[in-house]
């Protein structure tokens, strides 16, 4: 999809970041980010080094996209995973929330890249003849097993969407996607297995016993307590607080094990407010965590996925580059999203 991208975009430096930006935005509504951005990035840095153009930008550029565009769905980033189960929030409510949004900040980030990476944009004649002579089919090493990926994963978002009619979780329908593809496929389980980042699974069942806690030991019910104190039945103020608090503490810690500390918190909120299951301080917790995750390079497992991929690739990319950017991008996107929630929940409701 990558080196079609680029034929379609003439190899023109601009036009090639666009495309890339929106195929990672879309890919990450429908897989983890980190999976998105390791699919993206060899590609992105094969791209960048036959058109001789520094990799920076554009993996920065993927990165900021990840994280918007993982944004829109349920499985789009692991915060959300963790909202949906605490709120009991499905696939199509997340869609219906969020997704317009997401779509709209994807449209300011390709602004944005063209204002501050526009000293990027070189544009080598013959360095593009030789990048538009690559066959993007080459790149596809097993037909057969890419046809029965791309069917399982049709069935699989099928069942977050039809979560109402069929009452299966996430989860189950994500693990007899898996089951069902290992089946039908020549892979070996122990090999599928093998890949599972089991070290991430082991942190989230550490963390939600940690939180899990905090919780019995009253820490939650204490914070919690005092959060409604100062918020009351504020609904405008509450969610403008937590969206702009949840930007900025997921840029320094990693906008995971906020999410999972703050949503025992924020369910406490919307009880006291007497809202509904899809209640505004749920979306605005996403909105913060998720566009705060791209204001430091620490803050979503996708930055430092790809600054490591950078690093090892000889195309360093620096805490500072990253922040410096990351910022801008994290100001503009949150003071929009402060916008869409009041517009959408209060404004128009």
């Amino acid at each position: 999809m990558a080196i079609w991208a680029v034929k379609r975009a003439r190899a023109r430096p601009y036009r090639v970041m666009a495309m890339l930006v929106v195929i990672t935005a879309v890919a990450s509504a429908l897989l983890d980010n980190v999976t998105t951005v390791l699919l993206i990035a060899p590609v992105t840095l094969l791209v960048c080094e036959r058109l001789a153009l520094p990799a920076a930008p554009f993996l920065m550029a993927e990165v900021f996209a990840s994280d918007i565009g993982g944004t829109a769905t349920l499985v789009g980033d692991p915060p959300n995973i963790i909202i949906a189960s605490r709120a009991g929030l499905t696939f199509n409510d997340f869609i219906i929330h969020l997704a317009p949004a997401s779509a709209v900040l994807i449209v300011v980030l390709l602004l944005l890249c063209r204002v501050m990476f526009r000293r990027s944009f070189v544009y080598d004649e013959e360095r593009a003849a030789e990048i538009m002579a690559l066959e993007e089919r080459e790149a596809i090493r097993d037909p057969r097993l890419l046809v029965q990926g791309l069917v399982v994963l049709a069935l699989v978002v099928a069942g977050f969407v039809l979560h109402p009619v069929l009452h299966y979780e996430p989860g189950i329908v994500a693990l007899l996607g898996a089951g069902l593809l290992v089946a039908i496929s020549t892979a070996e389980a122990g090999e599928v297995l093998g890949e599972v980042e089991w070290p991430t699974l082991a942190f989230f069942a550490g963390l939600f016993i940690m939180i899990g806690g905090l919780i019995d030991t009253g820490v939650v019910d204490e914070v919690s307590g005092a959060l409604a104190d100062a918020i009351g039945t504020n609904e405008l103020g509450g969610s403008m607080i937590m969206l702009s608090a949840s930007a900025a503490l997921s840029g320094v810690v990693d906008n995971i094990p906020y999410v999972a500390t703050m949503a025992p918190i924020t369910a406490e909120l919307v009880e006291n407010m007497g809202g509904a299951p899809d209640h505004v301080m749920w979306w605005a917790l996403a909105l913060g965590a998720d566009l705060g995750g791209n204001a430091t390079a620490i803050g979503a497992s996708a930055n430092v996925v790809v600054l490591g991929i950078a690093e090892r690739n000889r195309q360093p990319i620096s805490f500072w580059q990253f922040t410096r950017y990351g910022l801008v991008v994290t100001a503009v996107t949150v003071a929009l999203s402060l916008g869409y929630v009041w517009l959408r929940y209060f404004a128009l409701s």
